[in-house]
Formats: structure tokens, C-alpha cells, sequence
């Protein structure tokens, strides 16, 4: 390995660090709690559904990255399937809302962690599937 391979990778994982952090900064301003602070009370439900938000975008942006010889083009991807994911969250929650009656955010917030493994789990499958479309 050549010192230009070595400092490519500290780029694109600097880079994909800093827009995972961006995502997840975003995120967090349309919830109707804060994030951090749910989190630094030991709100587990929120930290639940922070991660597996965090664990989506990290894998769609790991497979952008592995399918892309573009750093720009790999954080496009990434920025795009957030908000795809970001909308099919809004989408599936309204939709629980409707026919069952089940606030996933509420619940959540509330440290219910059947809420957040259930909102999670949608950002989970959507990446596989985002990335499967890579």
C-alpha cells in the first residue's frame, strides 16, 4: 500500500465521517425531542433508533463508496438516500398512525423500545435495499 492509498482512505473516511455527522445533525432537527439529550438521560429507545439510523446511512454510504471510484458521486448517493429514507420514514409512521394507532415517534420518545426497533428497522431495510440498488 502507497502513501497516496493511505491518504486517500483518511479523505474518504474523513469525509464520510463529517457527512454521517451532518445526516444524523439533520435528522435529529425533525424530531419532535432532542436526540442528545433523550440519549444523556439513558433514554435507551432513543438510542436504539439513533443507531440503527446511523448504522443505514453508514451502510449506504460504505456501499456508495465501494461502488464508486467518485468520492463526490459516493457522498451524492448518500445524501439522496437520506432523503429517500428520510420520506418512507414519514410515509411508514403516518401510515402506523392511521390504520394501527401507533405513534412510532411518541413511543419512542417515551423509551418504549418496540417504537424504536420498529422505526429503526425501516431505515434498516430500506439501506439494503438502497444499496442493493448500487
Amino acid at each position: 500500500m502507497e502513501w497516496r492509498e493511505v491518504l486517500a482512505m483518511l479523505v474518504w473516511t474523513g469525509a464520510g465521517a463529517v457527512l454521517l455527522f451532518v445526516l444524523m445533525w439533520i435528522d435529529s432537527l425533525f424530531t419532535k425531542y432532542k436526540d442528545l439529550t433523550e440519549m444523556k438521560n439513558g433514554n435507551m429507545a432513543v438510542t436504539v433508533r439513533f443507531l440503527m439510523k446511523l448504522f443505514a446511512q453508514g451502510y449506504i454510504l460504505a456501499q456508495s463508496i465501494n461502488h464508486s471510484n467518485d468520492l463526490h458521486i459516493a457522498l451524492l448517493v448518500s445524501v439522496i438516500s437520506f432523503v429517500i429514507l428520510f420520506v418512507l420514514e414519514r410515509v411508514v409512521e403516518w401510515v402506523f398512525r392511521l390504520l394501527a394507532g401507533l405513534n412510532l415517534e411518541e413511543g419512542t420518545h417515551q423509551g418504549k423500545v418496540t417504537h424504536a426497533l420498529l422505526a429503526g428497522s425501516f431505515h434498516v431495510i430500506g439501506a439494503m435495499i438502497l444499496a442493493a440498488c448500487l
